[in-house]
């Protein structure tokens, strides 16, 4: 028996299968992009050593990876508004390959000097961080139209990066201890050309149209610095942007000092190499993994201000003090599988507070500005941490790590602005 309104149905399942396609094409082309990201940042510390650098020396290549971060973030995010997330994201993504490619064909052939490899390891960032935004823009229209919960494909955005972290440093853990940080160089550009071409070829541009709002014609004849200015005035009003923005700028301040230069150098000197750091850092990506898939079935119950801090403070004091201990590998290997389990919660609970408080038509630049104001940070993180490795040795300078990371990460309990975390009560009815 038929009804009048089946094919009206038919044609709902229809869109939304589609926008399921692309949904899911999208977090697979993030996920490979987010790979090459991560090994490059695993690479070019070992390729460091492996030429006779100092702890100074990866601190350096660290800051010139990380540096991009905040330029991209500032002045990409309003380029993402204008020309649209699926242009910039394949834009962004042949760009890094193709300056990435340029460090081993320069080492491999007429030779890569310090200061020529710390250029194209800044150059090869540049547009990483309006690639990332670009498919974060893309996501919440794609997330209604396959009628699934906001909080879960942020939870499954995170997830592929997590992802990426657990396939990137297994990888490059494994090709710079067979075969050299160059072979995982090339590994890294080829996996953002395939980014690019999964963009290119999966999310179809009628998808993604949804996604580019406001009124191009429009945005055409603003000015890119007022269009700028607005984004950044949102931020700073914003009660809760502003904790976000100073909270995340010192934990992401610590991380990179502790990832970017502290644990590299405390693998080569304690444990033997990069083999025991790939595993420290693919366990703790593949339980970070396993808590975003476990928390998008339970974020939408959890109260978020209380979840998020209880998390990140497990997240990041812990995973180290063990080193600052001098835990045996075994003990190690545990904290960063439940500092990852933890760390799970984080982004899917920002993400969707970022993607519920920002208006549509300024995510991009708003984005930007809040990603290129949290990883402010990092250059220096990282700097500082080669700097402290070499002055105050690995253990002393992971143990302050862990105490200022526990200090900071318990002030949304504190409550004010924090409380705005929390869903509006027409968002917690509809739950």
């Amino acid at each position: 028996m038929t009804t009048t309104d089946s094919p009206v149905r038919s044609a709902d399942v229809t869109r939304r299968r589609a926008a399921s396609r692309a949904l899911y094409a999208l977090l697979s082309a993030h996920a490979i992009s987010q790979t090459g990201n991560v090994i490059t940042a695993f690479a070019i510390p070992f390729y460091v050593l492996a030429t006779g650098g100092s702890g100074v020396e990866v601190g350096l290549a660290a800051f010139a990876a990380t540096a991009p971060v905040i330029v991209g973030g500032v002045f990409g995010g309003v380029v993402v508004d204008r020309i649209g997330g699926r242009r910039a994201a394949i834009v962004a993504d042949i760009v890094s390959g193709v300056t990435v490619l340029a460090i081993p064909a320069l080492a491999l052939t007429v030779g890569l000097p310090f200061w020529a490899l710390l250029a194209l390891v800044f150059t090869s960032g540049v547009l990483d961080t309006p690639g990332q935004i670009a498919r974060r823009v893309m996501l919440p229209e794609l997330t209604e139209a396959a009628h699934v919960r906001l909080e879960r494909s942020v939870g499954l955005l995170d997830g592929s990066e997590r992802l990426s972290k657990l396939i990137g440093a297994s990888v490059a853990g494994a090709l710079v201890a067979l075969l050299g940080p160059m072979a995982a160089l090339v590994t890294n550009a080829a996996a953002f050309f395939i980014s690019a071409a999964i963009t290119r070829l999966m999310v179809p541009a009628t998808t993604v149209r949804m996604a580019a709002v406001g009124d191009t014609d429009a945005a055409a004849r603003r000015s890119y610095w007022r269009e700028l200015r607005d984004g950044f005035r949102f931020v700073v009003r914003d009660p809760l942007m502003r904790l976000i923005v100073g909270m995340v700028l010192i934990t992401n301040l610590l991380d990179a000092a502790r990832s970017a230069s502290l644990m590299p150098l405390y693998a080569n000197a304690e444990l033997g190499g990069a083999g025991a750091l790939a595993v420290i850092v693919a366990v703790m990506g593949g339980c970070a993994l396993m808590g975003n898939i476990a928390f998008g079935f339970i974020a939408h119950r959890m109260p978020r201000r209380v979840t998020f801090a209880l998390c990140f403070l497990v997240a990041g004091g812990p995973s180290s003090a063990v080193f600052a201990l001098g835990a045996p590998f075994p003990v190690l290997v545990a904290a960063a599988g439940v500092s990852g389990l933890a760390a799970g919660a984080l982004n899917p609970i920002l993400g969707a507070v970022q993607l519920e408080r920002v208006p549509a038509p300024m995510r991009g630049r708003v984005f930007g500005l809040l990603n290129a104001g949290t990883w402010a940070g990092v250059p220096l993180g990282a700097l500082l941490g080669g700097i402290a490795a070499d002055g105050l040795g690995l253990f002393a300078s992971f143990g302050i790590v862990a105490i200022v990371y526990t200090v900071v990460t318990t002030t949304p309990l504190t409550g004010g602005a924090w409380r705005l975390m929390e869903r509006r009560p027409n968002e917690q009815a509809a739950l």
